[in-house]
């Protein structure tokens, strides 16, 4: 069995645990980010005390291999009366974090109920904010509020400084293949890379190092941004050059119709050149990537969910063949 972990949030690492799920020869483990504190998770955490359970449940319905209506109850938001723009999922996760008065375990219990392939695990188990500074001295507390107010920015911290979850640097150490996904950048990605220790495991592992570079850029937050814009802030974050094996990006236009909508909110495709990527000693893989298929939003969701995104299945696919590369 070949062990492969994804490091990421909620739709990309969605993505990415949807495909790879499909190959029986695979050991699979998510570690996910704890500064999520909008919409559902936001309420949980503010009234409850409980950990962000959004990203985790994403993760746990992506390996699920339980009938379709257990995926859709976890899914389910409401939309009437108090829990309107509630997710069930989220609600359980909570119920059963306070009745074991353990996170950890209270995602176990979870996965057995779901049926789940694989492990889902928290990057921290403390209760932490994520922290944005703007180029002009602005700070900005909360991942919502930083995705919400969409400034530049010029460094991201925790309040207070969170310890890692020791479970998840054992994994890194002992993966044969560790992703780090596709991701809303600020508030997705680097919270993981950011917790103590993380890092320094992530280079010190001996497992293949991908990254999955982002479809489209972000109002702001990554503005213009090329392929090895993305890279090089995801290097200076983990501190080492050429610490991927593998960047794979995309190579086709989206179609006009979702790029107009993305237009309007200052969004645009991830661009890059051949010149971009000389003089590495990674490797670019490039391709199409793109899902032909519409995302279908939930009912009461009322957060802004991407319309174009990867294809599960061809980067599962490509990422599978790494590991057979090595053997």
């Amino acid at each position: 069995m070949h062990k492969v972990t994804v490091i990421g949030g909620g739709t990309g690492s969605y993505t990415i645990l949807t495909g790879l799920k499909n190959y029986p020869d695979l050991d699979l483990a998510a570690i996910v980010a704890m500064a999520d504190d909008g919409g559902s998770t936001g309420i949980l955490r503010d009234e409850q005390g409980a950990l962000p359970p959004g990203d985790v449940r994403q993760c746990l319905v992506a390996l699920s291999h339980s009938e379709e209506i257990w995926r859709q109850l976890f899914n389910h938001r409401f939309i009437e009366g108090s829990l309107a723009g509630q997710n069930f999922g989220n609600l359980f996760i909570a119920a059963l974090q306070q009745i074991t008065s353990d996170f950890e375990a209270a995602l176990q219990r979870a996965g057995e109920i779901l049926q789940v392939k694989g492990e889902v695990m928290p990057v921290t188990l403390d209760d932490v904010r994520l922290v944005a500074k703007t180029p002009d001295g602005q700070v900005i507390i909360g991942e919502h509020e930083i995705d919400l107010k969409r400034q530049p920015i010029k460094d991201i911290c925790f309040q207070p400084n969170p310890s890692a979850n020791p479970h998840a640097i054992e994994r890194i150490l002992a993966s044969d293949l560790v992703v780090i996904c596709p991701g809303d950048i600020y508030t997705s990605i680097l919270p993981n890379l950011l917790v103590e220790n993380i890092a320094q495991a992530f280079k010190d592992s001996r497992a293949i190092k991908a990254y999955v570079c982002n479809l489209m850029t972000q109002k702001n937050h990554t503005h213009g941004f090329r392929v090895i814009d993305f890279v090089r802030l995801l290097e200076k974050c983990l501190g080492q050059k050429n610490v991927f094996d593998y960047v794979i990006y995309n190579n086709q236009k989206p179609t006009a119709k979702f790029l107009a909508s993305y237009a309007q909110e200052g969004e645009y495709p991830v661009k890059f050149t051949a010149n971009d990527f000389r003089g590495r000693k990674t490797k670019f893989l490039g391709q199409n990537f793109l899902s032909q298929k519409i995302p279908q939003k939930v009912k009461g969701d009322n957060l802004s969910r991407a319309l174009i995104r990867h294809n599960p299945f061809t980067l599962a696919s490509v990422l599978y063949n790494l590991l057979k590369k090595r053997g």
